[in-house]
């Protein structure tokens, strides 16, 4: 009986205990990311609430940043048949509240300068370089010029070499980016979406690394 009687007066766990109790199971659990997978609001929003995140905006922008150690964060490797697409992904990525700068060769290379130093100066000068590979591209000799040479200032750095395929089959996928994820472009505004996300992740670990070895 007297068990019984404890166990009747025993108190109940605050409520912030319990919801920090909820929150590590989600996150603790398989089962949460299937819940994501599965449109769960409850699942989606508890698993975001917990999900880190390092480096803000602000901190990408911020003057001391990593980032401004190069003219451009991103480098638009294209056909020139393909401007029209090119010059609606920068308009996107430079209205974007990171503000990105984008290299966008007709317009911003010097006149007068060398196609192959402009090339190479914007490669060397860019965090990263997207790469929109089309029918043209894979015709361009100056765009695989410009793809190698991005491979070349750095072959197996993640995420600063962006591959988009459109309208290009796989087995036509170039061999020297098959160690690379690609986005396929099949609705435009999301691979719009992927391309600024995979780009912010890179300035978020350029500057995560940059700000652990100056401390």
């Amino acid at each position: 009986a007297g068990w019984f009687r404890r166990l009747l007066h025993k108190p109940k766990p605050r409520s912030s205990e319990s919801s920090l109790h909820t929150i590590c199971s989600a996150s603790s659990s398989p089962s949460s990311s299937s819940a994501e997978s599965s449109g769960s609001s409850s699942g989606t929003s508890l698993a975001r609430s917990i999900r880190p995140s390092p480096v803000s905006v602000s901190d990408i922008n911020a003057s001391g940043s990593a980032r401004w150690a190069k003219s451009y964060d991103v480098c638009i490797c294209h056909s020139e048949v393909d401007l029209e697409l090119v010059e609606e992904l920068v308009s996107y990525l430079e209205s974007q509240p990171e503000s990105f700068r984008c290299f966008l060769q007709l317009r911003d290379a010097t006149p007068g300068s060398a196609v192959m130093t402009e090339l190479c100066d914007a490669v060397q000068n860019s965090h990263c370089w997207v790469m929109l590979i089309t029918p043209s591209f894979l015709r361009d000799p100056w765009c695989k010029y410009q793809m190698h040479q991005a491979l070349a200032e750095a072959p197996m750095a993640n995420g600063r070499t962006i591959p988009v395929l459109k309208d290009v089959d796989r087995k036509d996928y170039p061999r020297e980016l098959r160690n690379l994820y690609y986005i396929y472009m099949a609705l435009k505004e999301n691979s719009f979406r992927q391309i600024r996300d995979t780009v912010v992740r890179y300035l978020q670990e350029l500057c995560r690394s940059s700000t652990s070895r100056t401390e």
